[in-house]
Parts: C-alpha cells; sequence; structure tokens
C-alpha cells in the first residue's frame, strides 16, 4: 500500500513538473523575430503598455541592420521618422555627432554593427512591457478561438506562449507561411501586376543576397590574409574596381579604394557588401528546409570569403582583416545573411508601383492610409543570376513615397500583421520597402496597430487608420514623405495631418539616391488649391464654384469657411490662429501660407478626423 501511494506521488509530481515546462504564458503581443521590423515593433507596442514578447534566434536585436552587417543607412536621411529617428540621434550620440556618422561615401549613416545593437537593447530594455527571448527558435504557431499559441526552443526546453495578436516578423515571413496564406515569390507578371516595368512573363527569382563581412584596418604592415579559400579563382571578382555609380557616373572608373571605401564604417572599419563582381550571391532558400537553407547559406558565406582573398591577396589589402571582435560567432562573420527579398503576402491592399510614382493619380488614393515613409531609389541586386529578365530599375523613377496601412494586414487573417519584408507589395516596389528606415517604420506601425487591436479589442481590419496614424504623429513618425519638415517643428503634425487628407499636396521629385516630396509650408495658397482639395470631405463645396486662383486672403478663407460651417466669424479664426502660435496677426488682408492653412483648417475643421478605409476612400 505505501508503494502504492508512493507511486502515485511520484506520478503526479510528475505531471505537475511536466505541466509546469510546458506553462502556456500570456502576453498581449507575440512578436517573432526581432530583425528592424520586429525590434521597432516591441518597443512600440511596449511603450503603449502591451505586454510584449519578442523571440529571437540570435542573441542580437536588429537583424539586418546589425545581425547581417548591414550597417550603412539606406535613405531617409531628412526623413528621421520615429523609431528610425531615435536610432540615429542616439549613433549621433555615441559617435559625436552626425559628421561622424560619414566616413563612407555610400551614406550618411554608417556604424558599427555591434553599436547598433547595443543602442537597441538598451531601447528595448528602456521598456518595461517588452520582453526579449534570445536563443529561442520558434516551432510551431496556430490560432484557435481568437488566441496565438506558439511553441519555441531555449536551452533544449520547449517554450510554449499564448496571445490574441501576432506579428510575423521573421526574415522570410517563415510563419504567415504555416498558416496557409497565399503569398508571391520572385517577379511579377506585367499585366498581372500592373507595372509596365515588370518582366512579361512571371519568374520565382528574387534577389541576390549578401553575406556580410565586416573588416579591420590592422595598420600598415600587418598581413591579416585569411587562408586561400576552396575554389578561389580571381576571375570571378576581377570587375569589382570597375565602379559605375548608374545615375552620377558617365563612365567606369578602376578605383579599388573608392571600392572599399564604399562602406567605411567608424573606427577604421569596412562593411564588405558590393555588388559589382563583389559578393552578392544568388540562392532562393525562401521555401527550402531549415537544413537546406544551412547548406545553401554557406556557399555564399564562402563566396564571401573568396572576395576577402581577392581583396587581400590580389589587392594587396593585407591590413584590412576580419574583425575579430564584431560579432559573437566562432567564424567572426555576421550571424545571418543579408535578405533582400522574402515571401510576399496579399493584404487588404496592394502596394504597386503606381502608388509609388504618381500616388495623387492613382487608382485608389492609398497615400491617405500611410504609416511609414521612405526615399531611396528601387534598387535591385540580380547581377549574379543570369537568368534574371534584365531590367533597368534605375530608370524606373519615383518621388518618395508613404506605404499603406493596409499592407501590413493580410487579406485572411485579422489577428496576424505582416512586417519585415513580407508586406502586401510588388517585387519592383520591394526593391524601395526593403531598406532599413522604412522596414524599421513598418515595425513601428506594426507595433501601433498590434496595440491598439489589443487595447480595443478589435480584429486588425477594424482599427480606425486614422487613430494608427494620430498615435505616430504623437510619437514623431512620419505619416507623409515631406522632407521639409522635421517633427521638432511647432506645426510639424497640423502640417502632415493636412497632407494626409489631400486637401494640400506635396510636389514629389525623383532625385538622385534621394528621392523627394515637397510641401513647401511658406508657399501662398490660392482659393481654387483649398477648396478643390476640400471638395471630396465637405458636400458643400462639390459644386462650389467662386474660388479663384488668387492667392487665399484672411477674409477669403472666411467666406469660403462659412460654406461648410456656418456662423464662423473673424475672431473665432483669429483666436484659434493666436492660440496654435502662429507668427505675426491674422488680419482679413493678410495672404496664407500652406502652414498657416494647415493650422486653421486642422483646429477650425478638423478635417483628419473624417475616416477612411483602406484605400483610402472617405467613409
Amino acid at each position: 500500500m505505501y508503494l502504492k501511494k508512493l507511486s502515485f506521488s511520484i506520478i503526479l509530481i510528475f505531471l505537475w513538473c511536466s505541466h509546469f515546462s510546458i506553462a502556456q504564458e500570456k502576453y498581449d503581443l507575440i512578436i517573432v523575430g526581432g530583425g528592424a521590423s520586429g525590434t521597432a515593433a516591441g518597443i512600440s507596442a511596449g511603450r503603449l503598455g502591451a505586454k510584449t514578447l519578442i523571440i529571437e534566434h540570435t542573441t542580437w536585436l536588429g537583424g539586418m541592420l546589425t545581425s547581417a552587417g548591414v550597417s550603412a543607412i539606406d535613405g531617409n536621411h531628412r526623413l528621421p521618422s520615429g523609431i528610425w529617428g531615435e536610432f540615429k540621434e542616439k549613433l549621433e550620440e555615441y559617435y559625436g555627432g552626425a559628421d561622424k556618422l560619414a566616413p563612407g561615401w555610400v551614406s550618411n549613416t554608417l556604424f558599427e554593427p555591434k553599436v547598433g545593437n547595443e543602442i537597441l537593447q538598451s531601447m528595448a530594455a528602456s521598456v518595461p512591457s517588452l520582453t526579449v527571448t534570445f536563443e529561442s527558435y520558434w516551432k510551431h504557431a496556430s490560432y484557435n478561438n481568437k488566441l496565438w499559441t506558439v511553441s519555441y526552443l531555449k536551452n533544449g526546453v520547449e517554450q510554449v506562449v499564448q496571445a490574441p495578436v501576432l506579428i510575423d516578423a521573421t526574415e522570410l515571413g517563415d510563419v504567415a507561411a504555416t498558416q496557409g496564406l497565399e503569398y508571391r515569390l520572385g517577379m511579377d507578371a506585367r499585366d498581372e501586376i500592373g507595372e509596365s516595368f515588370a518582366p512579361q512573363e512571371s519568374n520565382d527569382i528574387i534577389q541576390d543576397l549578401t553575406y556580410v563581412v565586416t573588416l579591420q584596418d590592422y595598420g600598415k604592415g600587418v598581413d591579416k590574409t585569411i587562408p586561400k579559400p576552396l575554389n578561389y579563382d580571381p576571375a570571378e571578382f576581377a570587375c569589382a574596381c570597375a565602379h559605375a555609380d548608374p545615375i552620377t557616373d558617365k563612365d567606369p572608373t578602376l578605383d579599388c579604394g573608392k571600392m572599399i571605401d564604399y562602406g567605411k564604417l567608424p573606427n577604421g572599419k569596412h562593411m564588405i557588401n558590393w555588388p559589382n563582381c563583389g559578393n552578392d550571391y544568388y540562392v532562393n532558400i525562401i521555401e527550402k528546409t531549415p537544413e537546406e537553407r544551412i547548406v545553401a547559406l554557406e556557399a555564399a558565406k564562402q563566396a564571401s570569403l573568396r572576395f576577402i582573398y581577392y581583396i587581400q591577396h590580389e589587392l594587396g589589402y593585407r591590413n584590412l582583416g576580419i574583425a575579430e571582435d564584431e560579432y559573437p560567432t566562432e567564424d567572426n562573420l555576421p550571424m545571418i545573411p543579408y535578405h533582400r527579398e522574402s515571401r510576399r503576402y496579399y493584404g487588404l491592399v496592394d502596394f504597386t508601383l503606381p502608388f509609388v510614382r504618381t500616388p495623387y493619380q492613382a487608382p485608389n488614393p492609398l497615400y491617405r492610409t500611410g504609416i511609414a515613409v521612405g526615399d531611396y531609389t528601387i534598387d535591385h541586386h540580380h547581377k549574379k543570376n543570369l537568368d534574371a529578365p534584365a531590367i533597368d530599375f534605375i530608370k524606373i523613377r519615383v518621388p518618395s513615397y508613404n506605404l499603406p496601412l493596409g499592407a501590413l494586414i493580410p487579406k485572411n487573417h485579422t489577428a496576424l500583421i505582416l512586417a519585415e519584408k513580407s508586406i502586401s507589395v510588388s517585387n519592383i516596389v520591394n526593391g524601395a520597402t526593403r531598406l532599413q528606415p522604412v522596414v524599421l517604420g513598418i515595425g513601428h506601425a506594426a507595433g501601433v496597430l498590434a496595440a491598439l487591436a489589443i487595447k480595443e479589442g478589435k480584429e486588425l481590419n477594424e482599427i480606425s487608420i486614422r487613430e494608427v496614424q494620430t498615435v505616430l504623429l504623437s510619437q514623431n513618425a512620419y505619416i507623409m514623405p515631406f522632407l521639409d519638415m522635421n517633427p521638432s517643428a511647432e506645426h510639424f503634425i497640423a502640417m502632415q495631418k493636412i497632407g494626409a487628407t489631400g486637401i494640400l499636396k506635396g510636389e514629389g521629385v525623383p532625385y538622385l539616391w534621394a528621392n523627394q516630396t515637397w510641401f513647401y509650408p511658406d508657399r501662398l495658397v490660392t482659393e481654387f488649391e483649398m477648396v478643390d482639395g476640400m471638395r471630396p470631405f465637405y458636400p458643400a463645396l462639390k459644386d462650389y464654384w467662386g474660388a479663384s486662383g488668387d492667392y487665399l486672403t484672411g477674409e477669403r478663407f472666411q467666406k469660403i469657411l462659412e460654406i461648410v460651417k456656418p456662423k464662423t466669424p473673424l475672431l473665432e479664426i483669429a483666436q484659434a490662429w493666436k492660440r496654435r502660435g502662429l507668427a505675426s496677426e491674422f488680419t482679413t488682408e493678410i495672404k496664407l501660407t500652406r502652414e498657416q492653412v494647415s493650422v486653421l483648417l486642422d483646429e477650425l475643421l478638423d478635417p483628419f478626423s473624417i475616416d477612411v478605409d483602406w484605400d483610402g476612400w472617405i467613409k
């Protein structure tokens, strides 16, 4: 009897321990992937009070920014939006000024990957409701009864967590794939996607990836040449020094120093991420198993080592050795490769080229639903795949742009948010939206969207777009890509809001590697410009034809305002003017600028509060 009781007790203890080991801890939000978007999402959601968990398989945060070694920022130098702007500011503080971030010529913001990781980890650690579990490998995700259940391995032990909302911030959109969501992979067919620059037929060709290498200058006379890699052939890299910037250089230059200094980092380091006969490598691992991916990526890593040996042995840069204190890896190489492309899922809206090139003439006013901005040109890497259709991406001239919120929500799932490079976007446009500041912005918005859905107990497609945008603006993010304003400006939010209604529109300018959209805050507004922009929001103005091309005066502003808001005296306008801190005094004779009109419309009518649907149309 004693033995039976003892055995029963042992069984109870075993069952209790087993239950404890797989206890399902509850969160508001689970983020799979601590890359650029996952980190930004965790920080933004956590700051809004959502109990958030990031599951990350490396020991770092930042993904392509840090763990992949792509520490030269592409674009958004003059669009310091939200968490990207905060990260940039902390880099400037660390290195002692913005000028210290530009030792190389490819970017205005270059930094050591380990420093980027330290900054992001510090930002994450400052958020009490955010937990990050490192060296954790997600294994399974299921959604039942409005609750996600996610299992992952940490130190060989299975952990199980639950939350009502999940963000797929993996590099290749792996979580969403397990849910059976439809996606595209590779180049889109021209007629299907509605982009004249796309190839005639679709294919599964993605962009080249890169195993970046961080080199350190060990000083004159020091030989850090690595052992000769297998299958080394200098002919593979013979044209590496023949560089021609496709936008600014007329003829190639044989300048190896220029190639080396392309990604020069602070403290004598160099980012080797060179597309021209360099260490780009073509392999499509997206639908491979984890085991197959490891084998395929080893080949990419070996290609980079061959290029490093070429730089050292053939070009004579023996003093440039693989940095030994940059990454926590045995081979001193980054923890992950730089993936330029992922699965691209179908969202509530599809962000394609017409919405980037001509946002105000596009089929739908998606610009009204913007949540992240970018200014880098459409940039694709296909030099290492001779089967890739020849597309001159540099000829696809675009202004700066904003990205619609609906591209982050898949068509057939209202509790899963798409992030990183898996959003609903065409293959061509992915060449711009894949870049670091944009992906940080995508993550920032994803975190806000998740936090609001959790707080309000709503499905993602029920959340007000304007509410998400309002929160983003309060956190110094841009929702419109206007480069002639800054979040620190007093009337930044008012101009962003009126710009997002389309009442006053920006002017896009394709420009080299930093495209532009100008708002021109100090430009005078005509009567017709304001009235025409207001018509979609105010039916009373639909057939009004009493607005001329004359510059808008205080008197005429009041007359037009009374059509949509009767009995608005000049005194009320003058009080609003003073209340919002506009310069000088409001008079009937004053000619109004775009900044002043934005502030007055925001204060007296608040057209931004009129909700829009996912396509940007007024509800």
